[in-house]
């Protein structure tokens, strides 16, 4: 048992600890926030570019919705176990922690060294979208989506659409169109009428600029809070060694 004189110059370290530790855990939560918005307006923005990806909607956004989701529940969980002075509930607290922080990394450091053939991928995706285009499948409308938002026609250009199925039955698409021009079937077979009233920027520049700039937002922000946490890890292990060395019970 420690002298009466330790223990009383000890409550005021692990009172401020406590106090900290509180601070941090409703940051910690409102990150949880952010990324629960992140992902929500990654799934509004960016789900016509990537789920040119893959055959169906891509996970991406559920998966910051669902990080979101989960960190928003420890954090209250993080209160909570300072508020109770429980070393154990602390330590979990800093465990998980660490797994997330462990987890953002791996993940932002794949996403960065995997980013050319990520990049590749997605053009030759986008290719496969362009070529088997249809109108109705969900990677058409993502294309169609995607030249009416970035005014684009084309993976490289207009004349891009001359190799695929589509326009040697109907022409290029009337979503190339540029707003109050006359496209008429007529213009949209013919390459060189549809000169003038499509646009003529390509598409896939466009699309990697957007993503690799939206994307830089969200790694940054995955970044900061992934060594934020470390931050909550020191003082979680803190609090739960001075707790137990001192058997202090918080009232």
């Amino acid at each position: 048992m420690s002298p009466p004189s330790r223990r009383l110059q000890t409550k005021p370290v692990i009172t401020c600890l406590k106090t900290f530790l509180i601070s941090y855990s409703l940051i910690f939560w409102f990150t949880g926030v952010i990324l629960l918005a992140v992902g929500v307006w990654g799934k509004v923005s960016l789900e016509s570019y990537l789920s040119l990806a893959s055959d169906t909607s891509t996970n991406a956004p559920y998966v910051l919705i669902g990080t979101g989701a989960i960190i928003v529940i420890f954090g209250l969980f993080g209160c909570f176990a300072t508020c109770r002075g429980s070393p154990w509930m602390l330590k979990l607290y800093a465990m998980f922690l660490t797994l997330v922080f462990l987890a953002e990394l791996v993940a932002g450091i794949s996403g960065f060294v995997f980013r050319h053939e990520i990049k590749a991928e997605l053009k030759d995706a986008y290719w496969k979208a362009e070529k088997n285009y249809n109108t109705t499948d969900s990677r058409s409308q993502a294309v169609d989506s995607i030249q009416r938002t970035l005014k684009c026609c084309g993976v490289h250009n207009y004349t891009s659409w001359a190799e695929t199925a589509y326009f040697k039955q109907n022409g290029i698409p009337p979503s190339c169109c540029m707003p109050l021009a006359n496209c008429t079937p007529e213009n949209l077979k013919d390459l060189k009428l549809a000169e003038t009233v499509v646009y003529k920027q390509g598409c896939f520049a466009l699309v990697t600029t957007v993503l690799e700039a939206n994307l830089g937002i969200i790694a940054g922000i995955s970044f900061g809070i992934a060594f934020f946490q470390l931050i909550g890890v020191f003082l979680a292990c803190c609090l739960s060694r001075y707790i137990t060395n001192n058997q202090y019970e918080m009232v």
